[in-house]
């Protein structure tokens, strides 16, 4: 039976069974990356928990002596759990969709250990220590990552993400076993107290979050058989981490959050292994997760600009903040602005490049002016909405901000931005909805869609101005 349990082969039949399972998680974990490049689109830095509160705590082990004093299974099977004492932590609590804090999402935390407990004692069970007091972790070969997703506790809801909405009731497990010298281990965590402060809600930016600056956040760390019974191995201390520029960057995340990626591959627990199926199923999602944005696509990232490219952006008109929120995609054109400008300059010829536009009604004579009117159709004839999209603000040859209705469905603001790069230009445009039934779509489900759309836009547009159409060249008088 132990053989069975960690994969040790035990003849032809268990080769091909490990073989058939190893090729379902391969094939799955192609779909998942899959899946995860598509989100990057519009999330370049972290595709699902985008946004997260950084912690620090203490980890402390009963180890395998202290569970048999007390009665419980002494062995778990994992080298980390059988040693008693104290680990400092580093954590990271998120939402996994991004969806708005005011619904269920499902929850997240992940946790860098200091490798194998030393004998520290109890020092961090009552939570004293600030966060100033919690040495560097740091991202070397002594660390061990651990990643809990919110699911049920039983059978079989621990192998179930389940959204919550209120984090004091919520149970997280590994989801996936380690492999123990005896077999399959799962992790799992059930909260045990919470700060003072707070009210439960499982937010990253709200009461949650303000209350992990003055309070721990306790929790029970347990280990289960796939089948079996939750044994209490430990009790996790977590607060809010100090603001520390060596662990946050603010170009990938918010003063409350932090830069380090959790990668449980990378950085095993000590005596925890990982099996082959396990493996194939997440790797590719790690490496899709974190491989640099496309060039063409995603919101600007400064980081990744040169010093010319900073100089240029920092003449751009418009607030790259209010870009960064929206849905935002970006290519480089094989044509002079100039040219581009000439086919944005006329009106008519939007149903030509924009998506979604099946014919133009009419033009104001002073398009692309401030106030300016472009009436269109949306939509397949004979099922066809008339509206208008007005200019808001204009820069000519590098800028037109609109605001496109479309009602019933609702308006969305849209930002095309030009930058001239002599013989090319790079298009970016932002988009997203500001008022109607568009906004009660999720940010998480409306993004793809925009940037899809966009994408096509864009290419359209290039090839309209790569062949010459449009006005003579920039209106003048606004």
């Amino acid at each position: 039976m132990k053989r069975r349990f960690s994969g040790d082969p035990g003849g032809a039949p268990h080769r091909t069974s490990n073989r058939a399972v190893n090729r379902t998680a391969d094939l799955a974990g192609r779909g998942f990356a899959a899946v995860f490049r598509a989100i990057k689109a519009v999330r370049p830095v972290r595709p699902i928990h985008p946004r997260g509160i950084s912690l620090v705590g203490e980890l402390n082990l009963t180890g395998a002596a202290g569970r048999a004093a007390a009665g419980l299974p002494a062995t778990s099977g994992i080298a980390w759990l059988d040693d008693a004492g104290t680990c400092q932590v580093r954590g990271r609590f998120s939402r996994s969709v991004g969806l708005p804090e005011s619904l269920p999402d499902i929850l997240g935390l992940a946790l860098r250990t200091s490798g194998a407990p030393g004998a520290a004692g109890d020092s961090g069970a009552s939570g004293a220590a600030g966060a100033g007091d919690i040495p560097d972790v740091g991202d070397s070969a002594d660390v061990g990552d651990v990643l809990f997703a919110s699911t049920g506790w039983g059978v079989p809801g621990r192998f179930m993400l389940l959204p919550k909405l209120d984090v004091g009731t919520t149970r997280f497990t590994t989801l996936m076993p380690y492999r123990g010298s005896s077999g399959p281990v799962l992790l799992g965590l059930r909260t045990l107290s919470l700060p003072r402060r707070a009210t439960g809600r499982a937010d990253t930016g709200g009461n949650f979050k303000e209350s992990l600056a003055t309070g721990d956040w306790t929790l029970a760390l347990h280990y289960a058989t796939p089948a079996g019974r939750w044994v209490q191995a430990g009790v996790l201390h977590l607060r809010a981490a100090a603001h520390d520029a060596g662990h946050t960057d603010s170009a990938e995340t918010d003063s409350a959050d932090t830069a380090i990626r959790f990668d449980p591959l990378k950085h095993p627990l000590p005596g925890a292994g990982t099996y082959p199926w396990a493996r194939r199923l997440r790797e590719r999602s790690y490496r899709a997760a974190r491989r640099p944005s496309p060039r063409i696509i995603g919101a600007p990232d400064p980081t990744g600009f040169t010093a010319a490219d900073r100089t240029s952006a920092s003449r751009r008109q418009g607030s790259a903040d209010e870009r960064n929120t929206m849905s935002t995609v970006t290519q480089v054109f094989n044509s002079p602005a100039s040219a581009v400008w000439k086919v944005i300059a006329d009106g008519w010829l939007y149903s030509g490049w924009v998506v979604g536009a099946s014919r133009i009604r009419s033009v104001d004579a002073h398009w692309p002016e401030v106030g300016a009117l472009l009436h269109h159709s949306v939509g397949a004839w004979p099922l066809l909405i008339n509206d208008s999209t007005k200019v808001t603000a204009a820069s000519p040859g590098r800028q037109l901000e609109l605001i496109a209705r479309g009602w019933p469905l609702g308006e969305a603001k849209v930002i095309i931005t030009l930058e001239d790069l002599g013989t090319q230009c790079r298009v970016t445009m932002a988009e997203d909805a500001v008022r109607g039934p568009g906004l009660a779509v999720p940010k998480a489900l409306r993004d793809p869609m925009i940037t899809v759309r966009n994408r096509e836009t864009l290419q359209r547009l290039e090839l309209m101005a790569a062949g010459g159409a449009g006005a003579p060249g920039p209106k003048t008088g606004m």
